[in-house]
């Protein structure tokens, strides 16, 4: 049985779930201004796809060496895990983006930067799930 060091331990984060959100918030900074660049050439939808998968091969390589130092598994071991984790967090990540910019934002009258507000949050959605989901298997040792 693996051990995942808990993201909050007694009110305070552990110093590998804060590197982990360091580490991931430059990923997640790449993911979302990709997206803003890559709407340009395609639709929101795609975008938010094709800009995840840019933080996404950011994220595994910061991961890698500066979170998941202490994993035995090897790098197509991990990369596999860490896609299929990636897989769960992209549809988050994209049912929030699409229901907040399609759905909630419209009927709340909210027009400012709405896809731009939507893709931000759809991006912080998935931070929990996916440091467990690496932990005890993209990077478990």
């Amino acid at each position: 049985m693996t051990h995942v060091q808990a993201p909050v331990r007694n009110g305070f984060v552990s110093q590998k779930f804060l590197i982990f959100l360091l580490t991931g918030g430059f990923a997640a900074a790449v993911n979302w201004s990709s997206r803003i660049l890559y709407n340009h050439w395609m639709p929101y939808s795609a975008a938010i796809v094709v800009a995840y998968i840019t933080g996404m091969i950011t994220a595994f390589v910061l991961a890698k060496l500066f979170v998941f130092k202490e994993s035995t598994q090897s790098t197509h071991r991990s990369a596999f895990f860490f896609t299929l984790v990636n897989l769960v967090a992209v549809a988050q990540t994209w049912l929030v983006s699409v229901g907040l910019a399609w759905y909630v934002f419209p009927k709340l009258g909210m027009h400012w930067h709405d896809r731009d507000v939507a893709h931000l949050i759809g991006v912080i959605v998935p931070v929990f799930s996916s440091y467990i989901g690496h932990s005890k298997f993209s990077f478990k040792h």
